[in-house]
């Protein structure tokens, strides 16, 4: 599962390199949203050298995976990256899609305004408030 998410460097952690050979660098990225989020990324190996040309408070978009493990019955989360692009344009999304940007947050409201199969009476009472959770 390959997805995207676009928001400006927080963080920039040094590389961990462990005694098996493997190594990771982590960053952070704050999302622009109404809702702002501070999501966590990992790049493994020679990705990692990906960072190095990356600066804390520059606008990113990150091509990434969800990674899962298991570990002594406990159950892992990671988000591995594996591409950084600078300075992402608004040119590069198109105008006619009706699907929202990366990291973007669509209102209830709008998406059950577009699904025309749903009467009208049934939009405003499923609507309760407009909390992002």
């Amino acid at each position: 599962m390959s997805l995207e998410l676009t928001g400006t460097i927080k963080e920039i952690y040094d590389t961990q390199t462990f005694p098996s050979g493997f190594s990771k660098r982590e960053f952070v990225i704050t999302t622009e949203e109404q809702y702002p989020q501070h999501v966590k990324f990992e790049m493994v190996k020679e990705r990692a050298d990906i960072l190095q040309s990356c600066a804390i408070g520059e606008k990113v978009k990150v091509s990434f995976n969800v990674r899962g493990n298991e570990y002594q019955g406990k159950y892992y989360v990671s988000l591995q990256g594996w591409r950084v692009e600078k300075n992402p344009t608004a040119s590069a999304a198109s105008p006619t899609s009706n699907s929202a940007p990366a990291g973007s947050f669509t209102p209830m409201s709008e998406v059950l305004s577009n699904n025309a199969t749903m009467p009208a009476s049934n939009m405003n009472s499923e609507i309760s408030d407009d909390l992002p959770f």
